[in-house]
């Protein structure tokens, strides 16, 4: 999938306010021994900014619990969302003339990169570009508190993730 979306440049912009739910999602999640994930939706209107962050269910443990050899990781530092429901609500923001725009998770004590498999649960395996036209937002949740944030978008060119500026509004 190539990337049209102009959210998927990156350069997110996002208040305070935003971002305090996401880092407090983070913590609760980091107390749970698991990532935080979730989305932030905005406006069709205005193409990089956010005003919504919405916290989606970590179905890894879960997963895990059922069927430990067919998933072998846990939610401390995997993320595993219900992929109906996340695809319902791209299509119901945009029925609302608003678009989920970046999807966030938390790290857990190791830092704000977009690792391998992160890289692999959004691209099909390495398989494909994104699954979703999104910005990803990583969040470092060190000993329980918030120590970074770090917006990443895909670059076609070198089909893989890169940083990107993030934009704190007040």
């Amino acid at each position: 999938m190539v990337n049209q979306s102009p959210w998927t440049k990156g350069n997110i912009r996002l208040s305070r306010s935003i971002l305090a739910i996401v880092e407090d999602a983070g913590r609760r999640a980091y107390q749970r021994d698991e990532e935080a994930c979730g989305y932030l939706a905005g406006p069709l209107s205005d193409d990089t900014l956010v005003d919504e962050a919405v916290e989606m269910e970590n179905l890894a443990n879960k997963y895990h619990q059922i069927d430990p050899e067919g998933h072998p990781r846990t939610g401390h530092d995997y993320f595993k969302i219900n992929g109906l429901k996340f695809e319902k609500t791209i299509t119901a923001a945009r029925d609302a003339k608003r678009a989920v725009k970046v999807f966030f998770h938390s790290h857990l004590d190791c830092g704000s990169y977009f690792s391998e498999e992160d890289a692999a649960s959004m691209t099909m395996g390495g398989q494909s570009g994104p699954i979703y036209e999104l910005a990803y937002l990583v969040t470092a949740v060190d000993k329980g508190e918030v120590t970074d944030h770090r917006l990443f978008i895909w670059e076609e060119s070198s089909r893989s993730f890169i940083e990107s500026p993030l934009v704190i509004v007040d």
